[in-house]
């Protein structure tokens, strides 16, 4: 008896007990790549789309960060001996006081290929301002003839000058060299022979002479005529996440163009890596070089738009040529009226970059000079000038 109920508790005892389950062999490691793949899901989409309101960074008590903050950093470039050294040079430049004088003076300096045909305006323009100014002339292809009392015996040494090469950056620097000498000089106007005066002297002079910055353009062109251009025969001290576009047409303060002279190292990549055709690429230098230079060495010390008003709504290699039919007071008013830099990209997307033109943080007109102007427009300009350049 007593084995027989010990058999039916344990029978009993049996059937309680829940019975053995079939499990699928991969169940346990599916599980497992699921939340492997969840939790990649979940980083990949914290990385592209990061959260930005406080209250979804409480994981974090430092407030929202990227994944790319998480990473280890990326080891800093070692620079080279030649990159130490003009650091240092270029740093101590501007790091001086600037030098004051009594005399200030504003340095317009004319690259052309001989005579200017636009004297007589400038003749009006720089006169009762004797004192005030300096005119230095690169005539790179005739000796020019000259009709006005301010450009008599203002010619420098010049050179041939190539249209796209490196000789168009030499004979800026040329021209810089020579206004350097003249300690008064303390703003730097490059200029060409189809260029005209916009305002009056007194209001060019205050605009450039009180400035903060200097007026070099520059901005970032990822197309075919931009960072297309681009030689990785420059690393390493050109990287192309540095390399900018602008026109050539600047103004600039003495310390910068104190360091421009200074430098070789930028400067000798461009020589060597930037011109017309070099590896199938048509690298203008003169559109390059300073606006990646300053893009390297002060970028928060250029104004990122020039002074030079220029139309390139035609998309050709050159921009538009105004002649007798095209100058009118309202043309004029027009180019005094703009106030906002544009920039359009070379790309496939036209990307149009603006920004508003700002004179010590206060928005004020972007252009003091306009080109180019054809030598018939001369009589028109004579007649309209104490019109139009009165602000």
């Amino acid at each position: 008896m007593k084995t027989s109920k010990g058999w039916h508790i344990s029978m009993g005892d049996m059937q309680i007990m829940p019975g053995s389950r079939h499990r699928p062999p991969m169940r346990k490691p599916m599980w497992i790549i699921v939340l492997v793949l969840f939790v990649c899901v979940f980083l990949m989409c914290a990385y592209i789309y990061p959260p930005h309101s406080s209250t979804a960074c409480f994981f974090s008590s430092r407030g929202c960060k990227s994944i790319s903050a998480w990473l280890p950093p990326v080891p800093a470039r070692v620079y080279t001996d030649e990159e130490i050294a003009s650091r240092a040079v270029i740093r101590d430049i501007l790091s001086s006081p600037p030098i004051v004088s009594k005399n200030p003076k504003l340095a317009f300096m004319f690259l052309s290929p001989g005579d200017l045909p636009f004297e007589r305006l400038w003749d009006k323009f720089f006169q009762g301002h004797e004192g005030k100014f300096s005119v230095y002339v690169h005539a790179s292809k005739t000796k020019p003839v000259h009709e006005s009392r301010y450009f008599v015996d203002r010619d420098i040494r010049s050179d041939q000058v190539v249209w796209g090469k490196i000789s168009m950056v030499d004979a800026e620097r040329r021209l810089l060299a020579n206004a350097l000498q003249d300690p008064d000089n303390m703003h730097f106007v490059l200029l060409s022979d189809s260029c005209v005066p916009l305002y009056n002297f007194d209001y060019v002079y205050n605009y450039l002479m009180y400035s903060n910055i200097s007026f070099v353009d520059c901005f970032k062109d990822p197309g075919p005529h931009g960072n297309g251009r681009y030689s990785d025969h420059m690393l390493p001290e050109v990287e192309v996440k540095d390399f900018r576009k602008g026109a050539q047409w600047f103004s600039m303060k003495r310390q910068h163009a104190i360091i421009v002279m200074a430098d070789n190292l930028y400067y000798s990549k461009f020589r060597d890596y930037c011109q017309p055709g070099l590896e199938g690429r048509n690298c203008i230098a003169d559109e390059h070089y300073l606006p990646t230079f300053f893009q390297i060495v002060d970028p928060g010390g250029i104004a990122n738009w020039s002074v030079t008003h220029v139309d390139w709504s035609e998309r050709k290699w050159h921009p538009k040529s105004y002649r007798e039919h095209d100058v009118t007071y309202e043309l004029l008013r027009n180019i005094t009226s703009i106030d906002v830099s544009i920039h359009v990209t070379s790309d496939e997307k036209r990307e149009v970059q603006s920004w508003p033109c700002l004179w010590n943080g206060v928005q004020k007109p972007c252009y003091l000079f306009a080109r180019k102007f054809t030598p018939e427009t001369l009589d028109k300009l004579l007649h309209l000038f104490s019109n139009y350049s009165t602000p």
